[in-house]
C-alpha cells in the first residue's frame, strides 16, 4: 500500500504491557504485569448514586462542551490536597484536568521537545513515558540510579557536557517500575542543580498518596523557587483508572502553553467525570478510600515479598517498595527475562520484562511484579510457579 507516514511512527512501537494484557485476560492467569488497581474496591455503589445526582442538579452543564483548564471546583479540591500531601503552594490557577496522566507525558513533549533534543530520566524509568517522549524524536540520557534516586554527581557531570537538554523526567515516590522513593537529601541535592541550570523537571506522581509507612515526604515542586517542576497526578490509582482523570501543577506560563496544546489535541476533558469526582469528594471520605486502599495494597505487598524471600533463588534481588503498585526484581546476569517471560506464561504466570523500561537498552534479567490486583492466596501461588520457572532457568 502506497501510504507515506510520519517519520515519528517508525520510532513508536507497541506498549509491551499493552501487549501482555491481551493475554493475561485467559481467567486461569496469573499477572502481575499491569498497575490495575483492585477492583473489589471501585466504590461502585457510591458512583451509580453521584453519577444519578450529578445529572439531575446539573445534567445539561455535565454533558457539554467545558474548558480545557478543566472543572474549576475539582480543581481547586486538587490544589488543597496537593498542598496537604506534597507540601506544595499551589491554587486552581495552578492546575490543568488531562485525559490521565498519560496526556500529560504527550502534552509536555508536545511543548518542550525537538528532533534531536535530549531528556535525562531515571535508569530505569517508566516505559509508557518513553513511548510518549520518543513521539517527538527525541533522545534519552539515563541518569545513574540507586536506592536514594538519581545520583546527582552523576546528573550535574552529564548536564555540564551536554547540550540540547530539555527536559528531566523523574517519579520520587515509589518509583515505576523499582518501586523505590528518593530520600529528602537526595531531593535537596536534586532540587539544587535543578535551580542552578534552571532545567524544566517532570516530576511525575501518581503514587504518592499509596504510601504504606512513614511520613510523605516533601514534593520537589515544594522545594522549587524557580517555578521549573511540573507536577502530574492521576485518580487512576487512588479512585478509578477508567475515568481517565488526571492533572498537571505549574507554574501559570507553563499551564498556558499546556491549554494551548490541550486544546489542539482534545479541546477538554470530560466533564461529566470530574463532576462525578468532585461531588465523590463532596459526599465520601476520599481519604478514608484512600486508607483502604493502602491498607489492602500494603497486605499484598507484605504477601508477596514474603513469598520471593521464601522461594526465589540466591543471587536474586528484589527492592521492598514503603507504598505504591510495583518491586523490582534483579535476577542472576545470564538469565533473559523476556525468555523467562514465555515460559512461565505457558505457566500462566505473566510479568513485565525490565528491558522495556531502559530506554537505550539493557536491563535484561531484570523484571517487574505488580502486587495490587491479585488476591494473596493467588500472589503466593503466582510467585511459586515463577520461582519455580526461574530454578529451571539456573540449570
Amino acid at each position: 500500500m502506497a501510504v507515506a507516514f510520519s517519520k515519528r511512527m517508525e520510532l513508536l512501537k507497541a506498549s509491551e504491557i499493552r501487549e501482555i494484557l491481551k493475554i493475561t485476560q485467559r481467567e486461569e492467569m496469573i499477572s502481575f504485569a499491569g498497575g490495575l488497581p483492585a477492583p473489589e474496591l471501585f466504590p461502585i455503589e457510591e458512583m451509580k448514586r453521584i453519577s444519578v445526582a450529578v445529572l439531575e442538579e446539573a445534567g445539561k452543564e455535565a454533558l457539554q462542551y467545558s474548558t480545557t483548564e478543566g472543572f474549576e471546583p475539582l480543581r481547586e479540591k486538587i490544589s488543597k490536597r496537593m498542598n496537604q500531601k506534597f507540601k506544595t503552594n499551589v491554587s486552581l490557577n495552578n492546575i490543568i484536568i488531562t485525559c490521565g496522566s498519560q496526556q500529560a507525558l504527550d502534552l509536555s513533549g508536545k511543548i518542550f521537545l525537538d528532533e534531536g533534543d535530549i531528556v535525562l530520566c531515571e535508569s530505569p524509568t517508566y516505559l509508557a513515558a518513553i513511548s510518549a517522549f520518543k513521539a517527538y524524536q527525541c533522545q534519552f540520557i539515563e541518569v545513574p540510579t540507586d536506592s536514594d534516586g538519581m545520583i546527582t554527581s552523576e546528573l550535574e557531570e552529564i548536564i555540564e557536557k551536554t547540550e540540547r537538554i530539555k527536559l528531566i523526567y523523574v517519579i520520587p515516590d515509589f518509583q515505576n517500575p523499582t518501586g523505590k522513593t528518593w530520600s529528602i537529601k537526595r531531593r535537596q541535592e536534586f532540587m539544587k542543580i535543578i535551580s542552578k541550570y534552571e532545567i524544566p523537571v517532570i516530576e511525575d506522581n501518581p503514587y504518592g498518596e499509596l504510601r504504606f509507612e512513614g511520613d510523605f515526604p516533601p514534593s520537589l515542586q515544594s522545594m522549587d523557587n524557580k517555578g521549573l517542576v511540573i507536577f502530574t497526578s492521576t485518580f487512576s490509582k487512588t479512585f478509578c483508572p477508567a475515568m481517565r482523570i488526571g492533572w498537571i501543577a505549574a507554574a501559570p506560563e507553563f499551564i498556558r502553553k499546556y491549554v494551548l496544546v490541550k486544546q489542539g489535541a482534545d479541546l477538554c476533558t470530560s466533564l461529566k467525570s470530574q463532576m462525578e469526582i468532585s461531588k465523590f469528594i463532596d459526599l465520601y471520605n476520599f481519604d478514608e478510600h484512600v486508607k483502604r486502599l493502602v491498607a489492602l495494597y500494603r497486605k499484598r505487598r507484605d504477601v508477596m515479598v514474603k513469598a520471593l524471600e521464601e522461594n526465589l533463588p540466591q543471587g536474586t534481588e528484589f527492592t521492598r517498595p514503603q507504598g505504591g503498585l510495583f518491586l523490582w526484581v534483579e535476577l542472576p546476569r545470564h538469565i533473559n527475562a523476556s525468555e523467562l517471560l514465555k515460559e512461565c506464561l505457558r505457566n500462566n504466570v505473566a510479568f513485565v520484562p525490565g528491558e522495556s523500561f531502559f530506554p537505550n537498552g539493557g536491563g535484561i534479567n531484570t523484571l517487574r511484579l505488580n502486587y495490587s490486583n491479585m488476591p494473596e492466596k493467588v500472589i503466593r501461588k503466582g510467585i511459586e510457579s515463577l520461582s519455580k520457572v526461574i530454578y529451571k532457568f539456573l540449570m
